[in-house]
């Protein structure tokens, strides 16, 4: 389990949120989390200076645990780097690699809107199961 911590907010108003992936394919590469409440980062929030995010070594069953999380609206985005380049490679607009979302919307043509992966974290602790989808 990796933990990953957060700034500047009380203790008492924070809370401790663990995603968990299910469904790799393989063990190969990393599995990269980003997570934010802000829409406009989403799904690469990685320009968003207040997403959380991890690179995690591939393997069944990992869970990512995020200490010090605001309560807040957040969406997950997840992606299984199995090359181990940082970033979803992509054959004719299809995804080569393996991806995944909060509350595990249905994905047709594109990533989800934030809305459709969005969950609350309140203080205490959150958690959501993330299954991956592989189009290739």
């Amino acid at each position: 389990m990796a933990t990953l911590g957060s700034t500047s907010v009380a203790a008492a108003d924070v809370a401790t949120l663990s995603v968990s992936v299910s469904g790799l394919r393989n063990m190969k590469g990393n599995v990269l989390v980003c997570v934010t409440a802000n829409p406009k980062f989403f799904p690469n929030c990685s320009k968003d200076p207040n997403s959380h995010r991890a690179r995690v070594a591939a393997r069944n069953s990992s869970t990512i645990r995020f200490d010090g999380v605001a309560p807040g609206t957040y969406a997950a985005s997840l992606m299984h780097d199995e090359n181990g380049n940082d970033k979803l490679d992509m054959a004719i607009m299809i995804p080569r690699e393996g991806f995944g979302f909060s509350r595990n919307p249905a994905v047709v043509t594109g990533p989800p809107k934030f809305k459709s992966a969005a969950f609350v974290v309140s203080a205490g602790t959150a958690s959501q199961l993330v299954k991956m989808k592989y189009m290739l």
